[in-house]
């Protein structure tokens, strides 16, 4: 969700690009920033937008996870557990332990 207090004009991004990104950096926040009054751009630090990625991989994953157990309650064949979370591991890149 965008905040709408992170609506920016260009101009004032370019005239105060300091204050911007340390603001952007600090909250990890995105702002829109806009050229004669229309939305233009979205910048947001690169933290904050690795947590954005990080979230939307760990939706993704809950979609698939709730999709096999309406799967399952319906008396479709699974896969094993082992297999699942052996993917999950490998897209995530955890190794497994002991």
């Amino acid at each position: 969700m965008i905040d709408l207090k992170n609506i920016r004009s260009l101009s004032d991004f370019q005239r105060n690009t300091k204050k911007h990104i340390e603001r952007l950096t600090r909250t990890g926040s995105a702002e829109i920033l806009t050229v004669n009054g229309q939305a233009a751009l979205v910048v947001q630090s690169a933290e904050g937008y690795q947590k954005l990625l990080e979230a939307a991989d760990m939706a993704e994953s809950i979609h698939i996870l709730k999709k096999r157990l309406a799967a399952a309650d319906n008396g479709e064949e699974g896969i094993p557990a082992e297999d699942v979370l052996a993917a999950i591991r490998k897209k995530m890149g955890i190794k497994e332990t002991g």
